[in-house]
């Protein structure tokens, strides 16, 4: 994109990282060929070249997986906290030696910037298990009575957006509590998962304790609908959610839900324009949008949206768009075709119902999956791209006069995961805040994760909570 400084180009080397020509499931401590000997390919979404072929989890194999990680239930719940916390540091310490292989080959597999794997990604990755580390032995003082029980097998199925991020944020209370785990990583993105079952064969981890099945949604559904797993947790779209919760609805299994978001963020007058714009920023464009706690509704006080518009607008003109392996890089390549069409038809529709689109110059590459930041004015509530998660860079802005008015409309939304408030009034800020119906409500920032602090949602955007003591409560018999 138009920039008023040339960068040079400052490429991370891949060579960091080796990327094996195939890989097996990782299924009681060993990697070894699906049951029915199927096979699919991984690509890189900025080149569409082929990165590796996986084995393809089937029925017979989520059924191998559990069976190992019921075996190995047994002796793990029955290890002391302090034992199973060995582990887990041990794992958060290597994956900070690995950081940087694991940052390239993350950005490889999705398609995001390495400045946001290896600064935002990986750091959070170690953070989380060091913190659930520090769990393990306290159990008994985290609030849901004095010696709380781990649930058995937890069935765990996480998206392509944040892969290893979502692993950890679900893998790391699961054995913290005693609980041994099942995870299908998303088909588009399986060789972060894939290392890190390399990542816990390092560690010593006990065979069976993880157990790492790549494949597509039938495998997911097998492993959501196995009698013999106890926990059932999930990151995607709301559609394949509430298919989830009607499978799991009668049964004996506990369920977390993390589903898709629409989240307002909400400009006063007052606010420090500059700082917001940073803020709307990142929280529309940071993994091109491709987030579900992404700020994708700009509500902005009627009497600054000109002069708000107008710093946006040369805010965005400045980002450079490119090689995810360039450290210069903030917009890199949608995560997959599929991914790409669904965005574009949505704009398209963004466009033939009225709203007013606008992007910066921008040159995009030939090969791979790319699409321009994207701004939408003149949006009321009844336009799709009011409405729907869109999933890709594309900010819909609506304005409003009064705190009252921009509460009802940042509530006219089907989902409740995120929110952001940007003013210089801290009482403003809570008043504001206790009305949103919305998960997490960042205030003068958007997009600031940290360990301690649950996360989750409202209505369609899911139940349940990750991160923090509250995490820990979705792995315990309570």
């Amino acid at each position: 994109m138009a920039s008023a400084f040339e960068y040079a180009p400052a490429p991370e080397s891949r060579s960091v990282v080796d990327i094996a020509p195939s890989y097996g499931l990782f299924i009681d401590g060993e990697f070894t060929e699906a049951a029915d000997g199927k096979v699919f390919k991984t690509v890189s979404p900025s080149t569409e070249e082929v990165l590796s072929e996986i084995a393809q989890a089937g029925e017979a194999d989520v059924d191998r997986a559990v069976k190992a990680a019921r075996k190995a239930f047994e002796k793990w719940s029955a290890l002391p906290g302090s034992e199973r916390a060995k582990y887990l540091f041990r794992i958060a310490r290597i994956i900070q030696e690995r950081s940087r292989e694991l940052a390239v080959l993350e950005t490889l597999d999705n398609g995001k910037p390495i400045k946001e794997t290896r600064d935002a990604d990986l750091p959070l990755v170690a953070a989380h298990f060091f913190y659930y580390a520090g769990w393990a032995d306290k159990l008994g003082h985290a609030g849901f009575g004095a010696d709380p029980r781990p649930l058995g097998v937890a069935g765990q199925v996480i998206p392509w957006n944040f892969p290893l991020l979502m692993l950890a944020w679900k893998i790391a209370p699961a054995l913290a509590t005693g609980n041994t785990v099942v995870l299908k990583p998303a088909e588009t993105t399986p060789l972060s998962a894939l290392f890190f079952a390399d990542v816990c064969r390092q560690a010593g981890l006990p065979r069976g304790v993880v157990n790492i099945l790549p494949g597509y949604g039938d495998a997911g559904a097998a492993l959501v609908a196995h009698p013999d797993v106890n926990k059932v947790a999930f990151t995607g779209s709301t559609a394949v959610g509430k298919e989830i919760a009607r499978t799991v609805a009668g049964s004996h299994k506990k369920l977390t839900l993390e589903l898709g978001g629409k989240g307002a963020n909400i400009v006063f007058d007052d606010a420090p324009i500059d700082q917001a714009v940073e803020g709307i920023v990142n929280g529309i464009f940071f993994n091109q949008g491709q987030v579900c706690c992404a700020g994708s509704r700009l509500l902005v006080q009627e009497s600054v949206q000109e002069e708000l518009l107008d710093s946006l607008k040369r805010r965005l003109s400045t980002l450079r768009l490119g090689d995810p392996l360039d450290k210069n890089t903030d917009i890199g390549a949608i995560n997959s075709e599929e991914q790409l069409s669904r965005i574009t038809s949505l704009v398209e529709r963004g466009e033939a119902e009225g709203a007013e689109r606008w992007s910066p110059a921008c040159e995009l590459p030939e090969a791979g999956y790319w699409f321009a930041p994207t701004l939408f004015t003149n949006v009321t509530q009844a336009h799709t791209v009011a409405r729907d998660e869109i999933f890709g860079p594309v900010l819909s802005v609506l304005t409003f006069r009064t705190p009252d008015e921009a509460v009802a409309k940042a509530n006219n939304t089907p989902y409740g995961l995120s929110a952001g408030i940007w003013t210089e009034k801290g009482s403003r800020i809570l008043a504001v805040a206790n009305k949103l119906r919305a998960g997490v409500v960042w205030s003068n920032t958007f997009n600031k994760f940290d360990p301690t602090s649950p996360f989750g949602g409202y209505k369609e955007s899911g139940f349940g909570r990750e991160g923090g003591r509250h995490g820990l409560e979705a792995y315990l018999d309570v």
